[in-house]
């Protein structure tokens, strides 16, 4: 049976294709991630307390709490991920390889690289207290031995990375160490011979594109010397060691204290046919590089064993009702003929312009390298669109990539959409107000004091989508208390206190308003609206009422239930909550706010 071709689908942009975002998830990239965490008796010692910790901490436990936190996170951003952990220098050994003092963690029917769950997560969390006992510490390289447990570790590593192809995954190590010198107690030939073996097992590991990434933990008063023997495994020169130990301590802390956003990953919004001269045209995608955050898809969950439902799409014949077996194909009439198309060959046709990349890096580099734009037509023949291709070259720290290489798809205005505002509200009897040359100058001295130096949208939350991951995380993993989230898009209070900004935002205020500004601002108080005098009093009306509650009591033993949904909103109201939704919303509501 086949299924009639709409002669618009061929050629349709990718977002419109259902299954064309089907395949395209399917074969998307994802992440495939080994935490390779160094168990040696020196990183168990304790440091003395700093300002961010203040509290004795081992290396191990700040290694141990950052990748929790990065693994929580991953759980909501990058949901599709595997990770594995593997401890080296242990008592204890676990691995496929049977290779000594090397330890992979798992949990229940989980493979040893897979995506994190609730239970691993959480068994993990609770793993460094009983970590001497059931799994134990010491130095697997000791003078006098062959044993390498630093070789053994990434040999196990880059064995869990087989999984996937290296088109469709990322494949990282992520290795965690204190020791600078890990062959230091190795005398002579030995340690020269074990150290070309280990820098050559780490190459074999980059030549299958995993790459390796080195976390240094630096003692207080001695700097991790990267000279020593990681600096030539991890491919680092001389006049990039400083660079790299000097943006390390940013990983750690995009580590711990990553917020919960959901970073959407990059994915195709259009593919377009780029038309450059004479002829000569070249397939591009376009990317959206900042998207709006929402919260994750429901999943569907079977009612008894509390699994993921799968979905599944059959097609039956219309003729027999029989299931179809063979994968179905599809046609386009043409002089009263069917031509018939496979998913391949639809696939093939969309993609039938060869050459682009090529093409495309050329005219890239030269805009970059003669500082010009393009001005284009984007869009259809019925609303076409004028705008500007401007090159954008990549943008790298050591901490990785921070701007992508490519074109920007800048719309520009038609002379219709310029319009000067102030001709429309201007009129004999009500001139526009102009600002004065103090004025301005007290304005430009305000937005130098409180500018954002460095400032990415990126670095915003949307603080409700924290508060929801917070309590699904909560819920997760049974914690008694929901994580701390930090709103981002309140004012910095501790900024706008600066004596300089005060006194700028003064300045600004007198100079616009006159010295009379504050007598008349606190004259607005007694013009407020009847409704502003409601509410106000309707909010002191319900803090008094409220306290005539043991609510604590009443959510522990049971009893909210038996309160009105006006007695509910007596609480709500004076915690500033929202008020709401049905009776049980309400209950909710409070039992979370009094868990806090």
């Amino acid at each position: 049976m086949d299924m009639e071709l709409d002669p618009d689908e061929v050629f349709r942009d990718d977002e419109d294709d259902a299954e064309a975002e089907y395949f395209r998830e399917r074969a998307s990239t994802k992440e495939l991630a080994v935490y390779l965490i160094d168990a040696s008796p020196k990183m168990f010692l304790t440091h003395s307390p700093s300002e961010k910790h203040m509290k004795d901490e081992s290396h191990f436990h700040i290694t141990m709490s950052c990748i929790l936190s990065s693994l929580k996170t991953q759980i909501i951003s990058r949901s599709y991920d595997e990770v594995a952990i593997c401890f080296f220098n242990t008592r204890e050994k676990k691995n496929l390889q049977d290779l000594n003092g090397v330890f992979v963690f798992n949990v229940g029917d989980r493979e040893s690289l897979d995506r994190p769950t609730a239970k691993f997560i959480k068994e993990l969390s609770q793993l460094e207290e009983k970590f001497a006992k059931e799994i134990g510490s010491q130095y697997g390289i000791v003078a006098g031995s062959r044993e390498n447990s630093l070789y053994n570790a990434l040999w196990v590593a880059q064995a869990l990375l087989r999984k996937g192809s290296a088109r469709t995954a990322d494949k990282r190590i992520l290795l965690f160490t204190n020791e600078d010198d890990p062959f230091g107690n190795i005398k002579g030939a030995t340690k020269t011979d074990m150290t070309r073996t280990t820098q050559q097992r780490a190459k074999d590991a980059q030549d299958l594109g995993i790459s390796i990434e080195l976390f240094p933990l630096s003692e207080p008063h001695k700097e991790f010397d990267l000279s020593r023997f990681y600096a030539d495994m991890i491919g680092i020169d001389d006049d990039g060691i400083a660079e790299f130990m000097s943006a390390i301590g940013a990983k750690f802390e995009d580590m711990e204290y990553e917020l919960k956003r959901r970073m959407i990953k990059k994915r195709i919004v259009k593919t377009l046919t780029f038309t450059i001269a004479n002829g000569l045209a070249i397939e591009v995608n376009t990317y959206a590089l900042v998207r709006p955050t929402v919260p994750g898809s429901t999943v569907w969950l079977d009612s008894v064993t509390n699994q993921p439902l799968k979905i599944e799409r059959s097609f039956i014949c219309a003729d027999t009702g029989a299931l179809m077996e063979e994968p179905t194909k599809r046609f386009q009439t043409y002089q009263n003929m069917n031509v018939k198309f496979s998913v391949e060959e639809l696939s093939e046709i969309k993609r039938e312009v060869l050459g682009s990349t090529l093409i495309f890096v050329a005219l890239h580099r030269s805009m970059l390298r003669l500082n010009r734009f393009a001005v284009a037509f984007y869009g259809n023949p019925s609303h076409p669109q004028l705008v500007a291709i401007v090159a954008q070259d990549e943008v790298k720290v050591a901490g990785g990539q921070v701007e992508p290489p490519g074109m920007h798809i800048i719309y520009l205005p038609y002379a219709d959409d310029i319009r000067p505002i102030e001709e429309f509200q201007m009129s004999p009897e009500n001139p526009v107000p102009r600002a004065s040359d103090e004025q301005i100058d007290k304005a430009a001295a305000l937005m130098k004091r409180i500018d954002l130096k460095g400032f990415s949208i990126t670095q915003l939350s949307n603080p409700a989508l924290q508060r929801h991951y917070a309590v699904l995380q909560a819920l997760a993993l049974e914690e008694d208390e929901l994580p701390e989230t930090k709103d981002k898009t309140l004012p910095d209070e501790e900024g706008m206190s600066r004596p300089t900004v005060v006194n700028a935002i003064d300045q600004f205020k007198h100079s616009v308003y006159g010295d009379q500004y504050e007598a008349r601002s606190s004259a607005g108080d007694d013009n407020m609206s009847e409704a502003s005098k409601k509410r106000k009093a309707s909010a002191g009306n319900a803090v008094k009422e409220c306290e005539n509650y043991n609510w604590a009591e009443m959510a522990e033993s049971g009893k909210l239930t038996t309160l009105t949904v006006v007695e509910l909103k007596y609480y709500l109201t004076a915690h500033n909550l929202p008020v709401s939704g049905k009776k049980e919303d309400l209950i909710s509501r409070i039992k979370m706010h009094l868990r806090k």
